[in-house]
């Protein structure tokens, strides 16, 4: 989701070289922002990515993905969940 929204925020420039004046920007930084939460839960680090990409020129640099390698990097690993115990000779 990070790498989709900055390839469009990148690549799209021109419609969004407005900065903090464009408003398809800001909908794309707010739906980012709702759907990141919803699947990371909140961490500091969406915060300053946010303020971030209000700034023009900015938001050239891919600071969803930045902030979510940093959100994920100290996660911790889901550990498979343990065999039940068998018991020997039943079936």
């Amino acid at each position: 989701m990070a790498i989709l929204a900055d390839a469009i925020q990148i690549g799209v420039f021109p419609f969004f070289a407005q900065g903090v004046l464009s408003p398809l920007d800001d909908l794309l930084d707010i739906a980012v922002t709702w759907l990141l939460v919803r699947l990371l839960g909140w961490h500091w680090a969406f915060l300053p990515t946010v303020i971030a990409e209000l700034v023009p020129g900015l938001d050239l640099v891919p600071t969803w993905t930045v902030a979510v390698l940093y959100v994920t990097h100290d996660m911790p690993k889901e550990e498979p969940a343990p065999e039940p115990p068998t018991i020997e000779g039943h079936f």
